[in-house]
């Protein structure tokens, strides 16, 4: 581990690479997503597996009040509240630069899905009932991609900040559930296709993954303070 930072401090280019073909590689598979969606290819698989769920899981009101308290982690009052924290903190402690950072890049991948939203438009799911409310299209699902953004563009920081490879695990893996189950919870409540959130994980964690690298390059530059 110690080896591979030091090359990526002498080879910060290779960092910026590494982010420029994730974001590349995303926008590939999140495009072909959408090309099989627009042909109807996807139809049958996300109508079998939101049927599948529902069957599964029944009604059951405990069960549904935990969900829909899971969904709620990924709205996007609950997450602009705990970046505004983040930044707040860093601001403190005298971080000013990953504080913009941190800012810059939550606004610039949510403003990415929400364009990806307004250029494919598909309708939301007609198969189940649905369970919660929905204010826009469905594709990707935006609880599904900015919970990764957020979580874990913020896991990625704090396991910069750490010298400890157990915590670096565990922080980064908490917030990979997190976002699991996030998405996970928009299809037991009917308002997303499978495709919907599957899209929205590859969106959140390759945006994750872009600003980290590009945290690694900005740090080898000095331009935001290193850990």
């Amino acid at each position: 581990m110690a080896r591979i930072s030091a090359i990526m401090r002498r080879r910060p280019e290779l960092v910026a690479l590494v982010g420029f073909g994730a974001v590349a590689s995303v926008l590939l598979v999140v495009m072909k997503l959408a090309s099989e969606i627009a042909e109807g290819e996807t139809m049958a698989f996300d109508g079998a597996i939101l049927r599948w769920l529902r069957s599964m899981a029944g009604v059951d009101t405990t069960f549904t009040g935990l969900v829909l308290g899971m969904t709620r982690l990924g709205d996007g009052f609950t997450l602009a509240v705990l970046v505004l924290l983040v930044t707040g903190f860093l601001f403190t402690a005298r971080r000013h630069g990953m504080a913009l950072f941190l800012v810059v890049a939550v606004t610039a991948g949510t403003l990415l899905v929400r364009l990806l939203k307004g250029v494919i438009d598909r309708p939301r799911p007609n198969v189940v009932e649905h369970w919660t409310s929905f204010s826009n299209a469905s594709f990707p699902s935006a609880h599904a991609a900015n919970s990764a953004i957020v979580y874990l563009t913020l896991a990625v920081l704090i396991a910069r900040s750490v010298t400890s490879v157990a915590v670096r695990v565990y922080v980064v893996a908490a917030a990979m559930l997190l976002t699991f189950l996030i998405g996970l919870s928009r299809l037991y409540l009917g308002v997303h296709w499978p495709t919907d959130v599957l899209s929205g994980w590859i969106v959140g964690a390759g945006w994750a993954l872009f600003c980290s690298s590009l945290a690694w390059w900005m740090q080898a530059r000095r331009t935001i303070e290193a850990p």
